[in-house]
């Protein structure tokens, strides 16, 4: 099992609540920074601090990366995708496989009786969110996540250019 990132510091907690607007919940890891060292992608843990159930282990932090995420869902990039997996078996089946991998990361974590089996962004059989699938290709590398590798691809944002 990868480890859910690098402990975050108090500044990272910080520039993540500047991030979001908001403060941020139950971050137990930093899970991709930008160039400039700023986090880019959180990992949450399954259950928040009040009790309620979290499935999307992954969290796209930077707005930048989110905005990017939100043109290609807006472009119509979900339904794109959703017919690329159609089409194509070995990528459907690497999809299935990075609904499994999300789900054991997020187990090494916690288990959460209300969220078992429940992975993020629509894995393994639909494209529903591209900011927590582009988020798992960021934290885990390309070649785990094709959906969240293609929209990394199509976005008009990049994690090797700062946009901070």
């Amino acid at each position: 099992m990868r480890s859910p990132g690098e402990t975050p510091t108090e500044a990272d907690t910080s520039c993540v609540s500047e991030q979001l607007g908001r403060p941020a919940r139950d971050i137990v890891g930093i899970s991709a920074r930008c160039v400039c060292g700023n986090p880019v992608a959180v990992v949450t843990q399954p259950r928040l601090e009040t009790g309620t159930p979290f499935p999307t282990l992954y969290y796209l932090s930077q707005p930048a990366a989110t905005r990017a995420a939100s043109r290609l869902e807006a472009e119509g990039k979900m339904v794109q995708y959703q017919d690329r997996l159609a089409e194509n078996p070995e990528a459907r089946e690497l999809y299935r496989s990075a609904h499994e991998d999300f789900l054991a990361e997020r187990e090494t974590l916690g288990h959460v009786d209300e969220i078992h089996g429940i992975s993020a962004g629509g894995m393994p059989t639909r494209v529903k969110c591209l900011h927590t699938l582009m988020a798992h290709s960021l934290s885990v590398g390309p070649g785990v996540n094709p959906v969240g590798d293609w929209a990394l691809a199509d976005a008009a944002w990049s994690v090797s250019t700062c946009q901070c």
